[in-house]
């Protein structure tokens, strides 16, 4: 489940005045940190304790899988504001202002397409089919409820079933919490699209800081593959 996270931000004269909202997958985090502690507890373990090439083995091997976990499940996060969007990939940040962005699409993963045609997926909003599945029932169960009171206030004979269920009556459509998230955005694209401080151009830059290590990390796995 995706939660949205208020983050602070100081006004300064080359930065949006809004406050980011953040975007990101408790669950992913989650499993994430579990990994990694795993995969530093077997490598440092078997660079103290291996002989031979296994420390050197142990090495390559941290320097090109934590850096690669961390990039799929820590670092994924959306930052929204009334100015633009950022979006934090794995392996590239994303600035979108809001007249750039064209729509949000969720299908079986979560994206925005910018005015030019370009498509970037929305990593830390997953698309969780079990979660709408869940919805859906709910909402199944809602409109049954909102039959049910109708029936008994209207119809006489299912007073009590209609008073029971109007306690728990949702205002709307039950929607799956990363649709809403995905709502949530839309509804921030309409109303700020137009506006003179969400102007400007689409900007990509690759994370280097992930990048340089798992190749680095991988040449060395290759080398000692090959020459063992």
């Amino acid at each position: 489940m995706t939660t949205p996270e208020p983050q602070p931000s100081s006004p300064q004269p080359s930065e949006p005045v809004s406050k980011d909202r953040a975007y990101r997958s408790p669950a992913g985090i989650a499993g994430g940190v579990l990994v990694l502690a795993l995969a530093l507890w077997l490598g440092i373990d078997a660079l103290v304790a291996g002989d031979g090439r296994t420390p050197w083995a142990a090495a390559a091997a941290l320097l090109f899988l934590v850096p690669l976990v961390a990039a799929y499940t820590v670092r994924p996060a959306v930052y929204a504001n009334d100015d633009r969007m950022r979006v934090r990939n794995p392996f590239r940040v994303i600035v979108l202002p809001w007249a750039q962005v064209e729509s949000f699409r969720s299908g079986y993963s979560n994206e925005v397409f910018t005015e030019g045609g370009d498509k970037y997926q929305l990593w830390s909003i997953p698309v969780s089919l079990r979660g709408r599945k869940k919805a859906a029932r709910r909402e199944d169960r809602r409109v049954a409820g909102q039959g049910g009171q109708r029936r008994g206030l209207f119809g006489g004979g299912g007073g009590g079933f209609g008073a029971g269920g109007a306690g728990g009556l949702e205002d709307g459509p039950v929607r799956a919490e990363t649709d809403k998230v995905m709502d949530e955005l839309r509804d921030l694209l309409e109303a700020r699209k137009a506006a003179e401080t969400s102007q400007g151009e689409v900007t990509v830059r690759w994370a280097y800081e992930i990048l340089v290590p798992v190749l680095v990390g991988a040449a060395g796995l290759a080398v000692l593959l090959a020459t063992g």
